[in-house]
């Protein structure tokens, strides 16, 4: 079989045309070379937003479509994406309150709002939101943005685009890419050592911070464009304040930092601008950047934030594309798709850079620029659809949570809350008939066997980290003896399915 696409990369980019493009009619073979989301799309800030420091670079373009994208995506994914409410306290000798005000009111408009409320001021004095800060912050302004499970999102496109016909291969390298007989024609490898050759009318490089590589060392191109990586490092500890909203924090340099409400019992600080050199599959944060970022928000707190508060820190590469930036901060967050079809051979469309928020829109655009060697592709869907367990209105999680709760009455409370913002309506699929925590099967803490069973049948996960660190950050709720319990049980089970596989 030829298909129409390969693609490349199975983050949210990659899973994100291959929803758009199987939804078009078009046949698609989607490789990754590990797990789902296991680079960038699962390391970001967890943030639908427009980007409210891009205005000072005049990105007017990229966040007003991340404006427009933070409502249309909040109704595609109600259960994984929900609104934040962020303070920003001014800061003396930093962007002056009219600055700021007149930012705000550009962040409110340029996109246009329906459901997120919009700016207000709020004196810190007396909202309950001053209380952790220091006395001299009297004021500030709360503006809304919006929160998603990242690596969550992009399980759900590879599902609905698995649904649609496309076919998702993880742990699966491509090695080799060759134009033959109008045709691209690639070379796979499983995990395993299994070889085969996969063939597509075009190819879609979508690598994220391995775009170059695959161009270089894949594709064979002695002038492959050159991506400008650069690290996100984020730290998580222990939680700072009891309140639900977030803040956003002015430092000295120029840059911002967040500090948000997450997994209950914790509180995520992020994130740093640095050049990255070397692997991008194992960035750490750096000494020097957890102590950057301790340093910018015990600015603002009053209890200083230490190394001993840590709990856990991931770092990602931004895989922006190289346009000379003098700094990593300056480097546009804009997305390029760049096409090449020299001498009328099959197409190939290279992916760079991008933000979480607006992978939808640069999916479309993706399409675009393919369609003339498509012309029986269908229309543009995807911005009314909603991604699987997103079937409910945006103001209904909480009476779908009840819901749940009543039907399943032996379950705790954030157990039911948990499942519905992971999987939504999907979770009463997941759920089925059973009626006592027995019949949830083993429990590795937090997580059921019949969770894990349906992670691994329907959304890819392979190992523990699948499940722990990206189909969920339940790896912040378990002991070491539970992750190790469960480490076993995914290794003996993927055996025997190892074994049916291959007839045994």
């Amino acid at each position: 079989m030829t298909y129409d696409l390969f693609i490349i990369g199975g983050g949210v980019n990659g899973c994100g045309i291959a929803r758009d493009a199987s939804g078009r009619g078009l046949t698609v073979f989607l490789a990754e070379q590990g797990d789902l989301a296991s680079g960038t799309s699962s390391a970001s800030t967890k943030l639908i937003h427009g980007g409210l420091r891009y205005l000072e670079h005049y990105e007017f373009r990229l966040v007003r479509e991340a404006l427009i994208e933070r409502e249309v995506l909040l109704k595609a994914a109600p259960h994984i994406i929900w609104p934040l409410r962020f303070v920003l306290p001014c800061h003396k000798g930093l962007r002056p309150w009219p600055i700021l005000r007149m930012g705000l009111f550009l962040y409110d408009h340029l996109g246009g709002r329906e459901i997120l409320p919009g700016t207000r001021g709020v004196n810190l004095r007396t909202d309950v939101t001053g209380e952790p800060l220091k006395n001299q912050y009297v004021r500030g302004f709360e503006y809304s943005d919006c929160w998603v499970e990242d690596a969550r999102l992009v399980v759900l496109n590879a599902r609905d685009a698995q649904a649609r016909g496309a076919v998702i291969r993880t742990r699966t390298k491509c090695i080799s890419a060759r134009r033959a007989e109008g045709v691209w024609e690639m070379t796979i490898e499983t995990a395993d050592g299994h070889v085969e050759t996969v063939r597509a009318r075009a190819l879609i490089n979508s690598a994220g911070p391995w775009v170059s590589e695959i161009l270089g060392a894949v594709v064979g191109r002695n002038d492959p464009d050159k991506i400008r990586m650069v690290k996100g490092s984020h730290l998580v500890v222990e939680k700072l304040y009891g309140h639900d909203r977030c803040y956003i924090f002015q430092n000295a340099d120029g840059r911002i930092c967040f500090a948000i409400p997450y997994e209950r019992d914790f509180t995520l600080i992020g994130t740093t601008d640095e050049d990255h050199k070397g692997d991008p599959g194992k960035p750490q944060i750096s000494e020097a950047e957890a102590d950057y970022l301790l340093g910018a928000v015990s600015e603002y707190f009053k209890r200083p934030v230490t190394k001993d508060m840590v709990r856990w820190s991931y770092s990602g590469i931004r895989p922006l594309y190289d346009d000379g930036a003098s700094k990593a901060q300056e480097a546009t967050r804009d997305y390029v798709l760049k096409l090449d079809h020299s001498e009328g051979g099959a197409p190939l469309l290279s992916v760079f850079g991008g933000k979480i928020t607006t992978f939808r829109r640069l999916s479309e655009h993706a399409m675009e620029k393919i369609q003339p060697f498509f012309p029986q592709m269908g229309k543009p869907w995807t911005r009314d659809a909603a991604l699987p367990g997103g079937d409910f209105g945006h103001d209904q999680v909480e009476q779908h949570i009840s819901a749940l709760a009543a039907k399943y009455p032996f379950l705790d409370k954030v157990t039911v809350r948990r499942l519905f913002r992971a999987y939504g309506t999907d979770a009463g699929r997941l759920l089925g008939d059973a009626r006592t925590s027995a019949d949830m099967g083993q429990s590795f803490g937090p997580i059921s066997e019949r969770e894990i069973d349906w992670l691994c049948d329907k959304e890819w996960a392979r190992n523990a980290d699948d499940v722990l660190w990206r189909r969920s950050k339940l790896g912040l709720h378990t002991t070491k003896a539970q992750q190790e319990a469960l480490r076993t049980y995914m290794a003996s089970a993927n055996a025997v399915q190892d074994l049916k596989r291959a007839g045994g």
